[in-house]
């Protein structure tokens, strides 16, 4: 699927953002319904970013070549946290490359994000709200892991509804 490009948004601090502007998906090549036309709304993609259990995260290895894996993680604050072993291949991934796309679970009502990563401190304040929320949501105590976590941050986002996706296929461009 192909969508027009347009200039990325400037980055701002995290206590900075604000809710990404949002907009129609241009699908070149698709014709598009003539019925109207909405745009998806951030709260309905953050509400599926929060409920989903699982997640997609596409990664690119050294020679270019991609990998997608199932992973676990949390939407909060506005990014998605996530763990992942540092010898797994996704680790490796975006140690030299820390591009990514994450998508929800659910593809008949999919949210999915480019962004890139950045670890997080284990000793930080927000290391320690992630992995209580983390353990609330799955049980599982990450910190006993000791492996890196993630902060993933969107740039650009994509709203796809299934059932109406020829009138609300939605671009969110984030500031």
């Amino acid at each position: 699927m192909e969508e027009k490009e347009e200039a990325p948004a400037e980055q701002t601090a995290p206590d900075e953002r604000r809710e990404p502007h949002a907009g129609l998906l241009t699908v070149s090549g698709y014709e598009l319904s003539a019925k109207k036309k909405e745009v998806l709304s951030w709260k309905w993609a953050a509400k599926r970013l929060e409920k989903s259990r699982q997640y997609w995260i596409a990664t690119t290895r050294p020679d270019g070549t991609p990998h997608l894996m199932i992973i676990w993680g949390l939407w909060l604050d506005e990014s998605f946290w996530f763990s992942s072993g540092v010898k797994s291949r996704k680790a490796r991934n975006l140690a030299p490359n820390p591009k990514c796309v994450i998508g929800s679970d659910d593809a008949a009502k999919a949210v999915i994000l480019e962004g890139a990563v950045e670890l997080v401190d284990a000793t930080s304040a927000e290391y320690e709200k992630f992995a209580k929320a983390y353990e609330k949501k799955y049980d599982w105590n990450v910190r006993e892991m000791g492996q890196p976590v993630y902060r993933f941050r969107p740039s650009v986002g994509f709203g796809l509804f299934e059932k109406k996706f020829d009138q609300t296929a939605t671009r969110w461009v984030f500031r």
